[in-house]
């Protein structure tokens, strides 16, 4: 699987959300084990070079192969797929805010990062919308994506909310607060059709079957981006209820998360699961809910809740490393 330009896949920008979301987690787990934090900065610096070394061949193909962009583009399953590299700047902006401190570079990607999420979340459905017929078949969990991106958007921009003033920081959290609840909203919606699909339609093709896993991550993403944006509101003076919803959309994410080991299973044992980049949907939406489940134990001082997702947080990390390891494999054989 050599890196071609002609034919390289937005999803590949799924790798630096995984990977920045390892690092969050890393940095909270870094409580129980110390060494973690070197890990998150460690992971923090990889990923910003892996997103420019990938941002060079995606930048390439819309200049020299424009017709094979605009194809994939307009394709039911791949063209959810160009919202990575949006919610991969979000990451990375929480990557230099909450584990080195950077300021400014972490305003500099959210501030590239946001408008490029709100643009796919718009464009990606419209091009859904107008098309004349949308067989079930392409229906998949990477039809999250798009709302996912807008749910990202306040993991640091919740935070940053407060480092503007005036006007500025009203526009702060307009923006935060739409994309949140436009985010959540459509991912309802979503969800029902994905079900739907998943009930009245044969399996996913093997070649996708980690999708399955995406829909931990805007309910991952949702928690803690919730809990975010309610720590950081000075106007939220009663937390309680929105701590407490959060409580109750994790619970979901247990049902998810069951169900899609499940599922890998199935597919392992009964049918088949061969390696391709789909396998970065383990990760990312693994990680959302490792920081989610993560920030509710915090929240609720619950214990065993931590716990859990202390070995989730493992679970993630042995998968980050095995889906690294057959990426860098199939990129030099």
């Amino acid at each position: 699987m050599k890196i071609s330009v002609k034919e390289f896949a937005p999803s590949w920008f799924a790798s630096v959300m995984g990977t920045g979301a390892l690092a969050l987690v890393s940095l909270a787990y870094s409580s129980k084990v110390s060494i973690l934090k070197s890990v998150a900065v460690g992971l923090t610096y990889l990923n910003t070079a892996l997103f420019f070394i990938l941002l060079v061949p995606w930048v390439l193909r819309w200049f020299k192969y424009k017709e094979n962009a605009l194809k994939d583009l307009y394709h039911p399953v791949i063209c959810h797929f160009y919202g990575t590299i949006a919610i991969a700047l979000l990451v990375l902006s929480a990557d230099y805010l909450l584990i080195l401190k950077n300021l400014t570079l972490a305003k500099a990607f959210w501030l590239i990062g946001m408008p490029l999420t709100i643009f796919f979340a718009f464009l990606i459905p419209y091009l859904m919308f107008i098309q004349e017929r949308i067989d079930i078949k392409n229906v998949t969990p990477a039809w999250f994506i798009p709302p996912v991106g807008l749910i990202v958007i306040p993991l640091s921009g919740g935070a940053l909310m407060n480092t503007f003033s005036g006007i500025w920081k009203e526009v702060m959290v307009f923006v935060n607060y739409f994309a949140w609840g436009a985010g959540f909203f459509l991912y309802l919606a979503l969800f029902a059709i994905v079900m739907h699909r998943f009930i009245a339609h044969e399996p996913l093709p093997c070649g996708i079957a980690p999708a399955i896993w995406i829909n931990l991550g805007p309910i991952g993403a949702g928690t803690s981006t919730l809990y975010m944006l309610v720590k950081n509101s000075e106007f939220i003076t009663m937390k309680e209820p929105f701590l407490a919803f959060g409580l109750i959309f994790w619970g979901f994410g247990i049902w998810w998360f069951v169900m899609a080991v499940i599922m890998t299973l199935h597919y392992i044992r009964k049918l088949n699961l061969p390696y391709s980049l789909a396998w970065w949907a383990f990760i990312f939406p693994l990680g959302a809910y490792v920081s989610a489940t993560h920030n509710v134990a915090l929240a609720f001082g619950i214990d065993i809740i931590d716990s859990f997702g202390f070995v989730l947080y493992w679970l993630l990390f042995g998968l980050w490393l095995v889906t690294g390891i057959k990426t860098l494999k199939h990129i030099a054989f």
